[in-house]
């Protein structure tokens, strides 16, 4: 089998390894010395795997994932870490907050772009990156179209994002 090779992502080392004939796995270890990772199939097929702490070999547990489940986890985790990392640059701005607030699918801009949700100019909240599959889009254009899934990052003070959430989610 070829060797693993090593890629470091936000100060964490990945490993990278070849896996002939199926794809490739990626993960990276745990402080309680599991590992956690992703094997993607040749195929497109994903799978979220943890190894057994005693052997980093073994897979303690596999869950396959399609397209969609991957970039809804990918938003989960992604979203979290890129609010509190916005938060703590806003830190020392008194009245200044961010928060994610997510498009579901049937919400009413779902389908439509950032400009038809006019929350800058209704709410003075601005959109500074929206999440979607796991991918950030920073400074999306009033052009955006939103689709369901989508997690905006918005910046503004509370009651402005209180509004923009009740918006994005009422019309």
């Amino acid at each position: 089998m070829p060797s693993p090779s090593c890629v470091t992502v936000d100060r964490v080392n990945v490993d990278v390894t070849p896996l002939p004939g199926i794809g490739v796995r990626k993960d990276f270890a745990l402080s309680n010395g599991r590992r956690v990772g992703v094997v993607t199939h040749r195929d497109g097929v994903i799978e979220l795997i943890v190894s057994k702490s005693e052997d980093p070999d073994a897979c303690l547990a596999s869950l396959p994932l399609n397209a969609e489940e991957a970039g809804t986890l990918a938003n989960l985790l992604g979203a979290p870490q890129l609010v509190a990392q916005l938060t703590e640059e806003h830190r020392e701005l008194p009245g200044i907050s961010t928060r994610p607030m997510a498009i579901k699918g049937g919400s009413p801009y779902d389908g439509h772009t950032l400009a038809d949700a006019a929350l800058r100019s209704r709410t003075g909240v601005s959109v500074v990156a929206v999440m979607r599959a796991g991918q950030v889009h920073p400074s999306p254009t009033p052009d955006f179209l939103f689709t369901g899934g989508d997690v905006l990052v918005a910046v503004g003070t509370s009651d402005g994002l209180d509004e923009a959430a009740r918006i994005l989610k009422q019309g």
